[in-house]
């Protein structure tokens, strides 16, 4: 079930973030972000759980995520949430989502282009910026790869 985490006890989000990203705090070139503070979506399992979540910002007509992880991978969690986002964000009347990832995260670039995301623009050595406001930013990624660039995707919503 997908619920408004605005709806859901703050301490419930906060161990989701603190278990999944170490902490609510997420930097990239768009700004830093204090996840527990920003509308998202949960979806949340049987007992009421959360097993995913997302987290989004608006500016002007553009949504971007910042935020989604899911504890269960591959069961269509991810997709839901982001199918949330995108459904608000017409509501909304954004015209685009968007969205910041680093060069390392192979398997979010594969679900974000699977799911009508281009690759817009790379950020070189954006991390290395990222790593001056939140150290603890690990060197090395995903499959051994150096963690440097950030990759900016973005979907045009049919509004």
């Amino acid at each position: 079930m997908i619920q408004a985490i605005a709806q859901l006890a703050s301490q419930q989000v906060v161990q989701f973030f603190h278990d999944h990203w170490g902490s609510t705090e997420m930097v990239i070139s768009s700004g830093v972000y204090d996840c527990q503070t920003l509308d998202g979506f949960a979806y949340l399992d049987e007992q009421q759980a959360i097993i995913g979540l997302v987290t989004y910002v608006v500016r002007d007509k553009e949504c971007e995520i910042i935020s989604l992880d899911s504890s269960q991978e591959g069961k269509g969690i991810g997709s839901l949430l982001v199918q949330a986002v995108e459904q608000w964000a017409k509501d909304q009347h954004c015209t685009t989502v968007t969205l910041i990832t680093t060069n390392d995260n192979l398997d979010a670039l594969r679900f974000y282009q699977k799911r009508g995301y281009f690759l817009v623009e790379v950020l070189s050595n954006a991390v290395a910026e990222a790593r001056k406001y939140k150290p603890e930013i690990p060197l090395i990624g995903y499959e051994g790869i150096p963690i440097r660039d950030e990759l900016r995707l973005q979907k045009w919503l049919c509004t």
